[in-house]
């Protein structure tokens, strides 16, 4: 369809939602753009017809709208530039650059709509991606092509993590992509994450797309489908392996919840739209790996009020291979990353993936762990004076370990005046397992904080 086939005139302007008297037969289809004839920077959305007249949502500044305004069809959906014109670049929705750059000049466009693949191109895998974060690698290692979810409240660390694993990843894995979608993020947080990225020379491989969170919520829940249609042309456009980091998934869901408010229809379960399950796994299930390359997906997921059983959490969760839960009560014992270490649970926790001594060394710490638990209750009410000679080794054995799991990280070392360290998985392994064996039993617990390796805290 070209543009000329469509037209119409505005006859309502209701907040986010305009309606249009369409002249002729020629209908939009739906998730058609408009364009104001005299403003084509003016961007509506068809979401439903009548017999003669369209449902528009304005993804625009809706002040600019009036009623007799003349609109035209684009006959195409929203698409955004993709390729290698972008990386390196901050973008919006509508592919506007926000880095205060050039414009940009791509050749290449992608719907923001597109299918998932089908399930014969889905190739699979037993490929570990190293992170170079300890905790993270030992308790809950993360499959290539896998999705991955940092769960937890506000102020826990969720961003400062996925902005740790981007940089340990793509400078490690030279020929692979990543993209990050701040969906509605604050403007602070869209810079902050700009000038780290470019302070660590992780830019050039990277590219940004934020929806703050002053945008409109249509705005908002696009941004999310804008990157993935970016991660979705480098794995079968440049047959890559691609990372995939949104932050925040959460607000993806709240932006959904606020779109179908707009369209007045009746919410299901908790408040939440009733479309909830299906707009979360439309996006889920277009990051996949395929034999093109792999798309690894980290999604942080804002928990309200800490109730991680609240739905729509739960519905993320549910697509999740590996959920990394991230504690307040670890966090105020000064514990970074603050994982719970027996919430957190990844699918990749078998023999087979993890092989012989990284399994046995995660079995017997999960067994130190619950024995700790239990102690802990002891040692809170008597002192861990009145333990059990052997129960007080097993319970230092395990603090050790927790402090060891801390970790220095390259995107906090301004703050902590503490240098940035990758420690490969190996390594991690080996220590851990050093420490079950009781060879650094004569070791304080203090001395495993916020080190790297063994080796290079000089305790073996």
């Amino acid at each position: 369809m070209n543009q000329s086939q469509v037209s119409g005139i505005i006859t309502e302007v209701n907040g986010q939602i305009a309606t249009l008297q369409i002249e002729g037969d020629n209908f939009p289809s739906l998730l058609e753009i408009l364009v104001a004839e005299t403003d084509p920077t003016v961007r509506l959305e068809v979401f439903a017809q009548s017999k003669n007249e369209v449902s528009c949502l304005v993804l625009t500044n809706p002040d600019r709208l009036f009623r007799g305004m003349r609109v035209r069809g684009t006959g195409s959906d929203q698409q955004v530039p993709v390729g290698q014109a972008v990386l390196g670049r901050v973008i919006d929705l509508f592919g506007a650059s926000k880095d205060g750059g050039r414009s940009l000049i791509a050749k290449d466009f992608a719907s923001i709509y597109s299918r998932a693949p089908s399930l014969n191109i889905v190739k699979g895998g037993f490929q570990i991606l190293d992170t170079g974060i300890k905790a993270i690698d030992f308790l809950t290692p993360i499959p290539k092509g896998g999705k991955v979810g940092f769960i937890g409240g506000a102020g826990v660390g969720k961003t400062i993590l996925l902005t740790e694993l981007l940089h340990n990843i793509t400078t490690t894995s030279p020929k692979s992509y990543a993209v990050f979608a701040g969906v509605g993020e604050r403007i602070r947080e869209g810079q902050e994450l700009y000038q780290r990225l470019k302070e660590t020379m992780v830019l050039p491989k990277t590219v940004i797309v934020l929806g703050e969170m002053n945008e409109n919520a249509a705005v908002r829940f696009r941004v999310a489908l804008a990157a993935v249609a970016q991660a979705e042309y480098f794995r079968n456009n440049l047959k890559s392996d691609v990372l995939i980091f949104i932050d925040n998934m959460f607000r993806f869901v709240q932006a959904g919840s606020e779109v179908a408010t707009l369209l007045g229809t009746i919410p299901s379960e908790q408040a939440y739209q009733a479309t909830l399950t299906t707009e979360i796994a439309s996006l889920e299930d277009r990051m996949i790996p395929t034999a093109n390359g792999a798309i690894t997906s980290f999604q942080n997921i804002y928990v309200p009020a800490d109730e991680i059983a609240d739905a729509g959490v739960s519905a993320i969760m549910s697509h999740l291979d590996t959920s990394i839960v991230l504690s307040r009560a670890v966090a105020a014992k000064g514990l970074y990353p603050p994982l719970d270490m027996t919430q957190s649970a990844s699918a990749t926790l078998t023999k087979a993936f993890l092989g012989e001594v990284h399994f046995k060394a995660l079995t017997q710490f999960q067994q130190l762990l619950s024995n700790y638990d239990r102690l802990s209750h002891i040692v809170a009410i008597v002192g861990e004076s009145e333990l059990s000679a052997e129960n007080r080794i097993l319970y230092q054995r395990t603090k050790k370990i927790t402090n060891y799991l801390t970790q220095p990280f390259f995107m906090t070392e301004n703050q902590t005046g503490r240098k940035g360290v990758y420690i490969p998985r190996e390594t991690t392994v080996k220590d851990i397992t050093m420490i079950l064996s009781g060879y650094l039993d004569n070791i304080s617990v203090e001395k495993f904080l916020y080190i790297g390796s063994l080796e290079d805290a000089k305790l073996v």
